[in-house]
């Protein structure tokens, strides 16, 4: 039977041994506790136990001390609450907060966290692409973080399948699993911060990168045959640029160059025309002074000059109007080419005087030539 349960005696009521069925006087149970902690038997005055109270009160408040201190790091961001509404936030350092009344709540705001996602898309042109990317990112506003939404990583996670879901989209296959993956990353990332700024997450994408794309495994082999050209096709443009490179700067040297010697042949030639236009000027003057003397003057030379360099002799004969041919040249081949014989069978200076042919002396030139002057030749 419990102590209280009504009727009968009450043997286990704690309250039974001063046999008053009223409720118990605060100040004897205070006085007997005051007591015992002071060594007192009879529940005298409480008074000898009162060092022992103030101790257990100051040891009590010590802990109580003690347990609201806490370390905030360097890296991280506290919140605190006081009975569970924000009051302030914390920065690094040794802190204290009132136990039992506030809460803090610890994040680093520098470190790096990372996840992957993978995802099955429809792209632009009802294509299905398989699609993997790793999105990196760290908490910038604790305060959003920790009260704003109450699951912000999963929000994350969701928000980066609508961001990629949405951007994929919009890109054809052959852009999603070639060169456009820079380009839907960029657009993820873009988009997905949208998505948790208007969320208040207090969550700041760092990075979004796409590890992997590739077509169902149908028509794989078909979209491995377009990259392959595609590479194909980049270096031959690459190949292309080089020759051009390479064959741009020598065509313009040839240019240069024929430019250059064009311009040296235009002054040769202009200067030589010059020279020419002055020599004749003086020509001119001179014959204006002396016309006969000069045009027989510029015969002779002229002649000088035609035959000076001709290995051919011209004899004119004294008897008859007529000019003999002496082949001299062919003569001296033959000389040189023709061998010995017994019968010393040799083209002599001699023989050739026998057959009719004499070389002219100087006085006899002379006066061909005045002659020839007289005659008006």
């Amino acid at each position: 039977m419990a102590w209280n349960e009504p009727g009968g005696k009450k043997p286990n009521d704690p309250w039974n041994s001063n046999k008053n069925q009223g409720p118990p006087d605060l100040d004897e149970l205070l006085k007997k506790l005051t007591g015992k902690l002071g060594g007192s038997n009879n529940g005298g005055s409480g008074l000898p136990g009162a060092p022992v109270l103030i101790l257990i009160i100051l040891i009590l408040g010590g802990v109580f001390v003690l347990s609201g201190i806490y370390t905030v790091e360097q890296a991280e961001r506290a919140v605190v609450l006081q009975f569970g509404k924000y009051s302030h936030e914390e920065t690094a350092g040794l802190k204290w907060r009132i136990p039992l009344v506030q809460q803090v709540m610890k994040v680093d705001v520098e470190e790096i966290q990372g996840y992957d996602h993978k995802a099955h898309m429809i792209t632009e042109d009802q294509n299905i692409v398989d699609v993997s990317l790793n999105v990196q990112y760290r908490v910038n506003n604790a305060r959003d973080y920790f009260l704003a939404i109450e699951d912000p990583i999963n929000s994350l996670h969701h928000a980066t399948s609508s961001a990629l879901r949405h951007v994929v989209g919009g890109e054809s296959m052959d852009s999603v699993i070639t060169d456009g993956r820079q380009k839907v990353a960029a657009d993820v990332r873009v988009r997905l911060q949208e998505y948790l700024d208007s969320y208040k997450s207090g969550i700041y994408v760092t990075k979004v990168s796409i590890e992997n794309t590739q077509p169902p495994v149908e028509v794989k082999d078909a979209f491995d045959d377009v990259i392959k050209a595609k590479e194909d096709k980049d270096r031959y443009i690459n190949e292309a640029e080089a020759y051009r490179n390479q064959i741009i700067p020598e065509a313009r040297g040839q240019r240069q160059r024929q430019i250059e010697e064009a311009n040296a042949y235009k002054g040769e030639m202009i200067a030589e025309a010059e020279g020419d236009t002055e020599r004749f000027n003086q020509i001119l003057t001179e014959y204006k002074k002396a016309p006969d003397v000069t045009r027989n003057r510029l015969y002779i030379e002229t002649m000088e000059k035609v035959y000076g360099d001709n290995p051919k002799v011209m004899i004119d004969s004294q008897d008859k109007n007529s000019l003999l041919y002496l082949p001299v040249e062919q003569l001296m081949k033959s000389q040189k080419t023709m061998e010995p014989s017994d019968s010393n069978e040799i083209v002599r200076p001699s023989r050739v005087q026998n057959r009719g042919f004499v070389a002219p002396t100087e006085q006899q030139v002379q006066s061909e030539r005045a002659r020839s002057l007289r005659e008006g030749r």
